[in-house]
């Protein structure tokens, strides 16, 4: 056997997972993404989806999407930066721009490829990259790429952000980058301290809105419009995955940051663009968000029913503020059980294991949709404290 090989036949956990009967990844949805789902042809109520506003089965957008494949077809043979832009490319770019309150703004082909594109390729050697601890993937793996300095502060923790900024040659270029709101255990950060340490210490700022559109500020613009700090904030990402209904992903700026990563963004110039099909799909979902706002007030009287029911129940849901709800376990063990008991029952939720986060901090992310009815959500609170009390999580 070739070494590489050898080496790699040594990872057995998700065997051994498996042998348990607790594996939880890759579990097959055989229909579509809603709050009912089919696994193993068996119906289970599904809490585990990013599609915060419920909106991938919306007539309108399917609608959308199959008109886009009729006039463009199904791919663009390229990427942006050569043969693959399309008119629908530019309308769906201004009206993203429009919709978080930038000049401009420049779409990906998927969110993990914003953040690679972005961050590895604003700042240089001599510049430093300040990433919360708590960033997702995306982020660490473009300041990565950047070559820059990388600081580290705890997260959401103002003094530690400060303490690094202060070792920061004042000379040279500082990107704060920073999720809105954290995606595995729901909380916002702390944009207005973010803001006036970055005016401090003459810092520029990114925030990776993945699970802020659709969620928080006006029409679900993001956290910056959530705090009122739209101007203050250099960059806004944003992923359409979630809220949006599709995928691809996008960066809002100025003018002349754009123009810099139409030409650099190597994630952006070596990939194909998104589909005709995403690119309508999100144009749709656009104007049904700003339409319906009564769409993202639900999401809030669901979001505050399920906090408050959650810690009555005795869950430590950490800081959580919004739609994502942790249900914090601690234990790698009874969170695998967890996960498969509950999907046995007909609830459908996703663990949270390491390095995901920390070892200590094993959940369950309890994520709500729009679309969810009432009984749905008082059913999965029911059978999930039942469960974790049977295994000792909670009393």
């Amino acid at each position: 056997m070739k070494l590489l090989r050898q080496r790699l036949s040594r990872y057995d956990a998700p065997q051994r997972a498996m042998e348990l009967g607790v594996y939880p990844y890759f579990r097959v949805i055989e229909s579509d993404q809603d709050t009912e789902v089919i696994v193993n042809g068996k119906k289970v109520l599904m809490f585990g989806s990013n599609s915060y506003l419920g909106l991938t089965n919306h007539q309108e957008i399917k609608e959308a999407s199959k008109q886009a494949i009729e006039r463009y077809g199904t791919g663009c043979a390229g990427s942006r930066f050569l043969n693959g832009t399309l008119d629908i490319h530019i309308e769906l770019e201004e009206k993203l721009a429009e919709f978080v309150g930038k000049e401009a703004s420049l779409v990906y082909s998927t969110g993990f490829q914003v953040n690679l594109g972005v961050v590895s390729t604003l700042t240089g050697r001599a510049d430093t990259v300040l990433l919360d601890d708590a960033d997702h993937a995306s982020i660490i793996e473009g300041s990565r790429l950047s070559f820059s300095k990388i600081q580290k502060f705890r997260h959401n923790n103002m003094e530690s952000l400060e303490n690094k900024l202060k070792l920061c040659d004042p000379e040279q270029v500082k990107l704060i980058v920073v999720d809105g709101i954290f995606s595995m255990e729901g909380d916002i950060i702390n944009l207005p301290e973010v803001v006036r340490l970055a005016q401090q210490y003459h810092a520029s700022i990114m925030v990776d809105d993945a699970h802020s559109l659709g969620v928080i500020g006006e029409n679900g613009s993001g956290t910056a419009s959530h705090f009122g700090l739209t101007h203050e904030v250099d960059l806004i990402m944003g992923t359409f995955s979630k809220s949006l209904a599709s995928i691809g992903g996008f960066i809002a700026s100025d003018k002349e940051t754009i123009n810099f990563l139409k030409h650099h963004s190597r994630p952006l110039i070596f990939s194909a663009s998104i589909t005709p099909a995403s690119a309508a799909s999100v144009l749709a979902a656009l104007k049904i968000v700003k339409r319906e706002p009564e769409r993202i007030a639900r999401l809030w009287e669901l979001t505050h029913k399920a906090l408050k029911g959650f810690r009555d129940l005795g869950f430590d849901t950490g800081h959580s503020e919004t739609p994502i709800i942790p249900l914090f376990v601690r234990d790698d063990q009874k969170t695998l059980m967890l996960t498969q008991m509950l999907l046995d029952l007909g609830v459908f939720v996703n663990p949270i294991l390491s390095p995901a986060v920390r070892k200590e901090d094993t959940l369950i992310r309890f994520s709500l949709m729009a679309t969810h009815t009432d009984e749905q959500l008082d059913y999965a609170m029911e059978t999930i404290g039942q469960v974790s009390r049977q295994l000792g999580i909670i009393e």
